[in-house]
């Protein structure tokens, strides 16, 4: 129920996003809805799951697909980036660092009493609150006029052109395939040691290891993006992937499995980065946030719900390292095909009004 309200409420936020452009009213409301956590948590979500199991469940769904939504935020940043000429990478970059350091801290947290975790979570939005209010972010009567130009019809018009369903397949048929792979590889790292507790401690460090790689890669990702393009990064992404996906059923071992996971750590950057930085140059700017949250988000999470169970049913029936190659071949194949697909950076920008940024015939 989690995951069904969160895909609908990515192309929401998204048109919503839009229409607000550089106004900071989504900010707000989810720096007020992450301060509630605790009391939300604590005080309501519990107590309606236990006495209406799906009451409760409707009510958790859509407050947790809204006020966790993070791709508004992400998408917020971005867009904010490119008015103030910093690099998203770079800002993300403290983001990888906070989810090492809570990870690494919420696990001792929950044991000493789960509930101290949803009061730290509060206390973030309370400071994310005071920064969102201490940050002044100019508006243009230009920006204005773009963000009230966006209208529905722009999405059914996205869904009229092939290069953005060229686009959706590479999230759906790439990333989203990487990210079910990436759901069960705690398990089997796990497994590849003598006993399951030692194997999910070793997890654990190996996660941390590469989550602060990941934030040091933020750093230098732009650059790279910036380099080579934004297309040859997201093939150059989806190779590490395609990669680690098919390495995963062919190495033996604990060693070689732990290398293949930091392989995450290089990826996932580049990957974030050359995402906005395509759509920017290929779509119109103003619909920057729908086009990331319903292009790129929503395909991701509708592939989860429909690829995850097909995925465990193979896990059960091949074993892991079949199913691996099985996948890793498939997403090498898509690969192949979105080297053509992918609109090329050296293609001429012709602005078609209002819609899309791209050749004129469109």
């Amino acid at each position: 129920m989690n995951a069904v309200f969160g895909l609908f409420s990515q192309p929401i936020f998204g048109y919503i996003s839009d229409k607000f452009g550089n106004r900071k009213n989504l900010l707000y409301f989810f720096a007020i809805s992450l301060t509630l956590t605790a009391p939300f948590f604590i005080f309501v979500y519990e107590p309606l799951l236990r006495s209406n199991f799906i009451f409760g469940a409707i009510i958790g769904a859509i407050i947790l697909s809204s006020s966790f939504s993070m791709g508004p935020l992400e998408s917020y940043i971005e867009k904010t980036g490119r008015k103030y000429h910093f690099e998203y990478g770079k800002a993300r970059m403290w983001g990888s660092l906070g989810w090492a350091t809570a990870t690494f801290f919420a696990g001792a947290v929950y044991n000493i009493n789960p509930d101290y975790n949803f009061w730290l979570a509060s206390a973030s939005g309370a400071i994310l609150l005071v920064i969102v209010m201490s940050t002044k972010i100019a508006v243009s009567d230009t920006e204005k006029e773009a963000a009230s130009s966006v209208s529905f019809h722009d999405i059914l018009t996205l869904l009229k052109l092939k290069d953005f369903w060229a686009f959706a397949l590479f999230s759906l048929c790439i990333v989203c395939v990487y990210g079910v792979y990436d759901q069960q590889f705690p398990r089997y790292f796990a497994n590849q040691f003598a006993n399951l507790k030692t194997g999910n401690e070793m997890f654990g460090y190996l996660n941390s290891l590469q989550v602060f790689l990941e934030a040091g890669m933020m750093f230098v990702a732009p650059s790279i993006v910036n380099k080579i393009g934004p297309k040859k990064s997201l093939l150059f992404a989806a190779f590490i992937m395609a990669s680690r996906i098919t390495l995963s059923g062919v190495v033996v071992g604990p060693v070689l499995i732990a290398t293949i996971k930091l392989m995450h750590s290089f990826e996932l950057p580049v990957l974030l980065i050359a995402v906005f930085k395509y759509l920017d140059l290929h779509f119109e700017s103003r619909l920057s946030s729908t086009l990331y949250l319903f292009g790129y988000q929503f395909f991701i999470q509708f592939g989860t719900i429909v690829f995850a169970p097909l995925v465990g049913i193979m896990y059960d029936s091949v074993g892991f390292r079949t199913t691996y190659m099985a996948l890793g071949i498939f997403v090498f194949v898509v690969f192949l095909a979105s080297m053509v697909s992918l609109r090329n950076d050296s293609v001429s920008k012709v602005a078609v009004p209002l819609y899309f940024k791209g050749e004129s015939d469109v």
